[in-house]
């Protein structure tokens, strides 16, 4: 398994407290089948323990990790969060994701249902590829946005094949937006309030020329775009951190970059992004 560099980013309470370290890290711990992560953490998996030791290593205070399988009761996050020993976060937080959810419709519309593409999102089962969340300090009650339909997102990019519509009103009536979820979660360090707005967006290939997953990503970071002006709600902040996989790059790759463009020129909230290395971003942070 190849381990992903974390992306950690620095966030300070006030001007004199110590920085708070964030960390994003795709693990890659997903399974062919449910409860065999939970399985594998207890028999001793190398992949899970060499995560821990990076993970122990940069030491962040709030860790959001994407590519970790869900189940009930958080069986196998507890068991990976075991394996920091004294060290163990004290606070876990992880929702059903749309991942592997079955819909019982043909959303790649190849004549067939049931399978990983006609989930909510590829998946082979319900909790394959989920997000969790690890933290040092209290973490209070989340806004989910995992069930937010995708045709309800003000001037949707909803896919088209041959200047129609790829999916007809059944499949818009019950498809989400969220790849994986869209969470707000609070997040209380010393006596603030941090939204942490996590997600795990869907890479922008692996489909047909209608581009169904590329405008899905899109959409995705439309999405918090939207939220952070108070589109759904209160507006999250004025502490803000968003963390995720967005599989758009502002300058390079097959995503839509004008889609994180946009975001980062249309959202005062968010501050540049830094992407480093593990030890880089511990060095870095602790120098902040």
């Amino acid at each position: 398994m190849m381990l992903r560099a974390l992306l950690l980013l620095c966030w300070a309470v006030s001007a004199a407290a110590d920085p708070v370290r964030l960390a994003v890290y795709n693990v890659e711990l997903d399974r062919d089948g449910p409860g065999l992560l939970l399985r594998d953490i207890l028999r001793g998996d190398p992949a899970a323990e060499a995560v821990a030791a990076v993970v122990a290593q940069v030491s962040p205070d709030i860790l959001l990790l994407t590519r970790f399988d869900y189940d009930l009761g958080l069986a196998a996050l507890g068991a990976f969060n075991d394996l920091f020993g004294e060290a163990r976060y004290p606070h876990l937080f992880a929702l059903r994701p749309n991942t592997g959810r079955a819909t019982g419709l043909d959303l790649d519309r190849n004549g067939r249902t049931g399978e990983p593409e006609d989930a909510q999102s590829y998946g082979d089962f319900a909790g394959q590829n989920g997000m969790a969340l690890l933290s040092r300090h209290p973490v209070g009650a989340a806004r989910d946005f995992t069930g937010f339909l995708w045709r309800d997102l003000p001037d949707a990019g909803l896919p088209m094949a041959g200047g129609d519509p790829f999916w007809g009103a059944e499949v818009l009536d019950v498809l989400r937006l969220p790849t994986t979820g869209h969470w707000d979660v609070p997040v209380e360090i010393g006596g603030q309030v941090l939204h942490v707005l996590a997600f795990h967006a869907s890479p922008p290939v692996f489909d047909g020329p209608e581009d169904r997953n590329g405008l899905r990503a899109a959409d995705e970071l439309r999405f918090w775009q939207l939220h952070l002006g108070g589109a759904f709600g209160p507006p999250p902040g004025p502490h803000v951190a968003l963390l995720g996989t967005a599989n758009i790059d502002p300058g390079k790759g097959d995503g839509r970059q004008e889609a994180m463009r946009a975001l980062l020129a249309e959202a005062p909230l968010l501050s540049r992004p830094v992407r480093r290395g593990a030890v880089a971003a511990k060095a870095r942070c602790a120098a902040a």
